[in-house]
């Protein structure tokens, strides 16, 4: 929270914070948006904090580093032999008020075909959610609009 955090940093610890921050999202934009997404959620996650860091920020830097370090031969695979090949089936999760510093509700959703992701999206809604069920019924709404859209598409390619 901003509360706990140092105002004025040590210029070096801003600067490498900085580097490494944007990195993934600026020069590597490719690895964010097309091969590595679960690092999208993750940078926006740590940019929030530039500005007020502690030493938890950097520790959690340096658990992404080494997540990345341990995950780099990992891969998404689709596979037309998984077990209902060409159905799109997916989740979709929010928590209501999850930002601390906002109180705005985290939500997501994920679109999974023959194995694999085909749609993801995880946001900060512009809107504060009222109850638990509304910050769910937001992003099902969402999934669903392009549940709908991804259906139609693979119909004009001749998929059922």
């Amino acid at each position: 929270m901003k509360d706990n955090c140092d105002s004025n940093p040590k210029p070096d610890f801003n600067r490498r914070y900085c580097g490494f921050v944007g990195s993934p999202g600026y020069r590597h934009s490719d690895l964010v948006n097309t091969t590595r997404p679960d690092l999208a959620y993750l940078t926006l996650s740590l940019s929030k904090r530039v500005q007020f860091l502690v030493i938890a920020h950097r520790e959690a830097a340096e658990h992404v580093l080494r997540y990345l370090h341990d995950t780099k031969n990992e891969s998404i695979t689709y596979t037309r032999g998984s077990r209902k090949p060409n159905e799109l089936w997916g989740w979709v999760d929010a928590d209501w008020a999850g930002d601390t510093d906002t109180r705005r509700s985290h939500t997501g959703y994920i679109l999974m075909m023959n194995g694999g992701p085909v749609s993801l999206n995880i946001l900060l809604p512009f809107l504060f959610s009222l109850s638990t069920s509304e910050a769910e019924f937001v992003p099902a709404v969402q999934s669903k609009q392009v549940a709908l859209y991804l259906r139609e598409t693979l119909k004009d390619f001749g998929y059922q």
